[in-house]
């Protein structure tokens, strides 16, 4: 189910079936265990049980979670950006993830903008905000594109370090 379009590209709901092999293949990206975190997703069985367990958990309770993000041209999936409700954020937060090869070509600040502004549409959510590693300097690059700002450092329940954006 297409959830929001952008330009080049279509959000989709995470299927449990079509979807595994794409997952796998994403949340084992070198880049997406160093920027985001290790899921510990190693076969189809555990992409299956992560999108049963995370996205489409997500949802079901909340309305959103993270989407499929294709190419519109192909259908080609090209990486994952949504929102996020953290029981240790206040806000839901913006997230995306890429396979490198997409990268620097717009399809985060595109694909972010579109969900932003559908959450805010059909969801009704006032205030949006952002996390990514210290060190990910190319995705707070698009969160200062999309108007959010650093705002201080904020640390998971598992103690893991993060860099939190807001829109004020």
């Amino acid at each position: 189910m297409i959830v929001c379009e952008s330009e080049r590209l279509s959000l989709r709901h995470l299927d449990v079936q079509n979807d595994a092999a794409f997952m796998l293949r994403l949340l084992n990206e070198p880049s997406f265990i160093q920027n985001i975190g290790d899921r510990h997703v190693r076969t189809l069985d555990d992409a299956r049980r992560y999108i049963d367990t995370g996205p489409r958990a997500m949802y079901a309770q909340y309305g959103y979670s993270l989407f499929r993000t294709e190419l519109k041209e192909t259908g080609e999936p090209i990486g994952m950006c949504g929102l996020l409700k953290r029981d240790w954020l206040a806000d839901p937060d913006v997230g995306f993830a890429f396979f490198p090869q997409f990268w620097s070509k717009g399809y985060a600040f595109e694909s972010a903008s579109a969900v932003m502004q559908w959450g805010r549409e059909h969801r009704g959510l006032t205030r949006i905000v952002a996390i990514t590693a210290p060190g990910n300097h190319g995705s707070q690059r698009v969160l200062a594109k999309l108007g959010l700002k650093f705002a201080r450092t904020v640390h998971s329940p598992e103690g893991q370090e993060s860099h939190l954006f807001t829109p004020d």
